[in-house]
């Protein structure tokens, strides 16, 4: 039997989450780009990348995979274990390659790029082992990291980017009041956890009846499992006083969104509620500062002042916003765009960026557990817009 190194496999109609003039958007700007960067064709290693410029959201499974750019071509290179699936997700050609022989994957590349080119690779996401393969099968002229210019192109969202964020914002909400319905003192997170992803689940079904369904999550927290952001959800019971987090997470074509709020199991005491409302303040100074012109690093101060003025800059644990988009808890990042000290990105139009403050007191000390809200918001012409909807603070939050 004759077995190939690589073939075409495309059958079924092509189901993508944007319109072809989309992908035909971001494509033109990256083509710009490679002929600024004198670079002849790009090798998308990582998924972010790969979706972004495709549609397609590959599921490695130690298998690796690619979208390949050149000036006329745009083709993603996938496993035979997946069949026609990459295809019908993919915007332009698929190539499968076989595992028949060590490699296959490098030589479905090297049949697009050809030998001897100017090739753009990521190298925040590219291995060690992969970068050599990539030399020694394509034999490139020069390479480039190419990652910098394509997080500063996913920053900037197209109205059709924005439209997809703003359902997300809103299915997160849906998990939201899911889970606040389910607080009851005795529940376990993971059955709070549960009713909250079963809701967004279904609401992300209504919505796009032609999508993939995957990786949508919680992260339901109580007690000292508060004092971590991404702590997973555990099996502990929910007591009577307890500090909650409420996180919800909709992934809709490989795009994130969040909501996350802090609530309290019925009861809140006096020095937990101080903490709580100070968090709550400077969330709302956060989000008034967030408009453009202002840079991440000048936002990030002057929430620290307002911190350091009421003796509680010590607990904030990380920094207060990022960028959404093309990204999830194990892929993506666009860190050009986020609320710390080290970054000087100005907000411009068209960015979409979260506020979230975290302030973790330990264990021992009044008020113990972490207080963290979160909103999402669109940078625009006059300012920005939250749309963020389920309510934050103890009015609405003091539940069970």
């Amino acid at each position: 039997m004759n077995r190939p190194q690589h073939y075409r496999f495309h059958q079924g109609d092509k189901v993508l989450p944007f319109s072809n003039e989309e992908y035909d958007a971001r494509l033109a700007k990256l083509r710009a780009t490679m002929v600024s960067e004198g670079i002849d064709a790009c090798v998308f290693t990582s998924m972010h990348n790969v979706a972004y410029y495709s549609g397609f959201l590959y599921c490695a499974f130690g298998r690796p995979y690619a979208l390949v750019v050149t000036a006329t071509d745009s083709v993603t290179v996938s496993a035979g274990i997946d069949a026609a699936q990459p295809w019908r997700r993919s915007y332009g050609d698929n190539i499968t390659y076989t595992d028949w022989e060590r490699n296959n994957y490098w030589r479905v590349i090297h049949a697009v790029t050809g030998s001897g080119k100017a090739i753009g690779y990521e190298g925040d996401h590219i291995s060690l082992a992969q970068k050599a393969l990539l030399d020694a099968f394509l034999k490139p002229s020069t390479s480039k990291d190419i990652a910098p210019a394509t997080m500063v192109q996913r920053m900037h969202k197209s109205s059709a980017e924005i439209a997809l964020i703003r359902a997300g914002a809103q299915v997160a909400d849906v998990g939201g009041y899911a889970i606040r319905d389910a607080i009851k003192v005795g529940t376990r997170e993971i059955d709070v956890a549960m009713a909250g992803r079963d809701a967004m689940e279904l609401e992300i079904a209504k919505r796009y009846p032609d999508a993939e369904y995957r990786d949508t999550w919680v992260w339901f927290q109580s007690g000292i499992n508060t004092d971590g952001a991404h702590n997973p959800v555990t099996a502990r019971v929910l007591e009577r006083g307890d500090i909650l987090s409420l996180n919800t997470f909709p992934m809709i074509s490989g795009y994130y969104t969040a909501l996350e709020r802090t609530l309290f199991a019925q009861d809140v005491d006096a020095a937990s509620r101080k903490i709580w409302e100070a968090n709550v303040a400077a969330h709302e100074y956060g989000m008034s500062l967030l408009k453009p012109g202002a840079s991440c690093a000048e936002v990030t101060h002057k929430i620290n002042a307002f911190f350091e003025e009421r003796d509680l800059l010590q607990y904030r644990s990380f920094g207060y916003g990022h960028s959404f988009g093309v990204l999830s808890h194990y892929y993506g990042r666009e860190a050009g765009l986020e609320l710390r000290e080290d970054i000087d990105t100005v907000l411009k139009p068209g960015m979409v960026i979260s506020m979230e403050p975290m302030l973790t007191i330990p264990e021992g000390q009044a008020g113990a557990g972490g207080y963290r809200e979160h909103d999402i918001l669109i940078i625009n012409e006059d300012g920005s817009e939250n749309i963020t909807g389920y309510p934050y603070g103890p009015d609405f939050n003091v539940v069970g």
